[in-house]
């Protein structure tokens, strides 16, 4: 894909002097930028990417100005009133603003906060959703989220509050109970409280999860383990964030739907994970 690329006849929204965009970029692979995305950054002057966001996709800003913003976990960041306060700024100089922001924006993303700031100081905003990795990245390692053989309902959780501890007002025993599925975004940091908590609130040792990090791009890694030997496991395989957690019985599908494995030349490893005893078609 380049340049010479046109994007398909429709009414695409033209990005106007002194607004700013919101965008989530999807979970690193650039193929998985929407259509709304790619416009977004053929028309944009300044560009404000966040950690996750993969630079091939500035490549389609070439016109633009790039301006890291991104903020990580133990290293130096910028601070978020400032992000929010510089995107003001942008915007009051007349320029054409995306803020591109990994995953979607509203999900996990502090998108809400940055469109509430401009809001507040009278910048015209629109919002283009992404792809979540908690949804998108779990698909590339082969997890559905959803399965009608395992779960009617799915949980998205944050594995830190904005003062880098796993968050108090969590009610783990309610998550536990309430949700076959849990999905944990940046939990890597507080994982043996979080496993700790899951496990006192009744979830057996022996439930599978998945660990995804680096989710959708080339360096993607999956560790298949349960909640009981987790911490230990994520050790040995010396694994890093940014990463997916998944907790729950969904997480064996894997066994038969790593489709990128199978993509190598792999077998699946088990074409009945969940041990229905009757193919797939008769669900």
């Amino acid at each position: 894909m380049d340049e010479s690329l046109k994007l398909p006849g429709h009414d695409w929204p033209e990005m106007k002097p002194g607004w700013v965009w919101l965008c989530g970029a999807g979970p690193g692979d650039p193929g998985l930028l929407t259509l709304h995305a790619v416009n977004a950054l053929r028309q944009a002057d300044v560009v404000i990417y966040d950690a996750l966001v993969d630079e091939a996709i500035l490549s389609w800003a070439p016109q633009a100005e790039h301006v890291y913003a991104g903020k990580r976990g133990g290293k130096p960041s910028a601070k978020q009133r400032d992000i929010s306060l510089r995107l003001v700024d942008l915007a009051k100089e007349g320029k054409r603003v995306l803020r591109l922001k990994g995953g979607d924006p509203f999900v996990f993303g502090r998108g809400g906060e940055e469109a509430q700031t401009l809001v507040q100081h009278g910048v015209p905003v629109r919002i283009i959703p992404g792809i979540s990795a908690g949804i998108g990245g779990l698909a590339y390692a082969g997890v559905p989220v959803t399965h009608r053989d395992v779960n009617q309902s799915v949980t998205f959780v944050t594995g830190h509050d904005q003062s880098g501890n796993t968050p108090q007002s969590l009610d783990w025993e309610a998550i536990s109970k309430g949700s076959q599925v849990l999905v944990i975004y940046m939990g890597m940091k507080h994982i043996a409280q979080i496993t700790e908590s899951l496990r006192n609130a009744g979830r057996p040792a022996s439930e599978p999860v998945a660990v995804v990090t680096n989710a959708t791009t080339k360096n993607q890694q999956v560790l298949e383990t349960t909640l009981g030997t987790i911490e230990a496991d994520i050790a040995a395989a010396g694994l890093e964030p940014p990463a997916i957690i998944c907790v729950g019985r969904s997480v064996l599908m894997r066994q038969v739907l790593d489709w990128q494995g199978m993509a190598n030349g792999e077998a699946p490893r088990n074409l009945d994970p969940l041990g229905r005893g009757k193919p797939a078609e008769s669900a």
